[in-house]
């Protein structure tokens, strides 16, 4: 440490020292302005007793010497606010420049390695898709897909154990209403196989299967109607008055084995971006099935579902996102096991609840 170092520790260190002085004397001052007042103003005990000239006059000189201990108070106390309200200077604190610059280069090294890594594991977590796209190099990893696929399942696990067949998510009014917009994963299907439409059936108690059309739902089934939500994974939401059939009064009509605990919904006539054959299918647990405000639709707006809308017959599941809400059913399947989802095989959750 050089000559001027030091002269600068000792002209700080003596500065530091006289004011804790200065405050000490402060306080020491006051309390013992506050104890004399108080033992004055009280007077010894042992006194003897005075006459009444005696006891005027010292009466008197009691009053002023209080008065006198009282304007000293009031400036000890006028002068401790004063200290406290008053910006200090900041306190001084020296350190040899070599550690300080060891610190420096120390902390630069561990937050560069902090950064390096969230950066890196950063990197390793995207898909090989967006890695592309970025202009990064793209291989598969095993390890990488079991990690991603392991912190779904978790996310499913928890969304079913929070789920309850009871909670009934809001509805509206038709005031509330918006506009639904067209969102088929690819292109509209054209309306031609609407006419011979059957549904199929599988994993039916029994082991057996059955085709049955739209009217045998309208005559078993009883209609009915709620506004809703819809939520949809790109960041949109829509509010729209949909009428159908409860799937806990279908799945009570066609009862399914006893071991069931999943359902897939297929559409056959699903069409890609640029108009060809691309079967669409979700996996849905039982107990969202059942839960009371999952309908198989058949009207919408209070009219007969539209094409665009998923006619002749689509899913409505509130409390799932809106990839799951199927369009142009045209099988159902019961089974013990998870089946497969279309959106999954893209590195999307099973569950897909709200």
């Amino acid at each position: 440490m050089s000559d001027s170092d030091d002269e600068l520790e000792k002209r700080t260190l003596a500065k530091i020292e006289e004011e804790s002085e200065a405050s000490d004397q402060l306080k020491s001052t006051y309390a013992e302005s506050v104890k004399d007042g108080a033992n004055e103003a009280l007077g010894p005990s042992s006194q003897a007793e005075e006459t009444p000239a005696n006891a005027e006059s010292a009466d008197v000189a009691t009053e002023e010497t209080q008065a006198s201990k009282i304007e000293v108070i009031k400036t000890s106390l006028f002068i401790t606010v004063k200290d406290c309200l008053v910006e200090k200077s900041p306190e001084v604190i020296l350190r040899p420049r070599k550690k300080l610059d060891r610190a420096s280069r120390r902390d630069f090294l561990i937050y560069g390695a902090g950064m390096a890594a969230a950066v890196s594991s950063f990197g390793w977590l995207l898909p090989g898709e967006v890695k592309l796209k970025l202009g990064l190099k793209s291989q598969e990893d095993p390890l990488r897909e079991k990690f991603l696929s392991d912190v779904l399942k978790f996310d499913d696990s928890v969304s079913q154990a929070l789920f309850s067949k009871n909670r009934l998510v809001p509805t509206y009014s038709k005031a509330d209403m918006t506009e639904v917009p067209n969102n088929f994963a690819g292109q509209t299907p054209d309306k031609s196989f609407i006419p011979d439409w059957k549904l199929m059936i599988s994993g039916l108690a029994g082991g057996i299967e059955k085709n049955i059309s739209s009217s045998y739902l309208r005559q078993n089934l009883v209609h009915h109607e709620q506004i809703t939500r819809l939520v949809c994974v790109e960041g949109w939401s829509a509010i729209s008055w949909w009428g159908g059939l409860r799937f806990a009064d279908f799945i009570k009509l066609l009862p399914p084995q006893a071991d069931t605990k999943w359902i897939q919904l297929r559409s056959a006539v699903n069409l890609d971006g640029d108009g060809n054959s691309d079967p669409y299918f979700v996996s849905l647990d039982l107990d969202s099935a059942l839960h009371p405000q999952t309908l198989l639709v058949t009207h919408h707006n209070g009219q007969t579902l539209e094409l665009e809308h998923g006619a002749p017959l689509r899913l409505l599941a509130p409390m799932k996102l809106g990839l799951k809400n199927i369009k142009a059913i045209t099988s159902i399947s019961y089974s013990s096991k998870e089946p497969d989802d279309y959106w999954n095989k893209d590195g999307y959750s099973y569950y897909d609840g709200i």
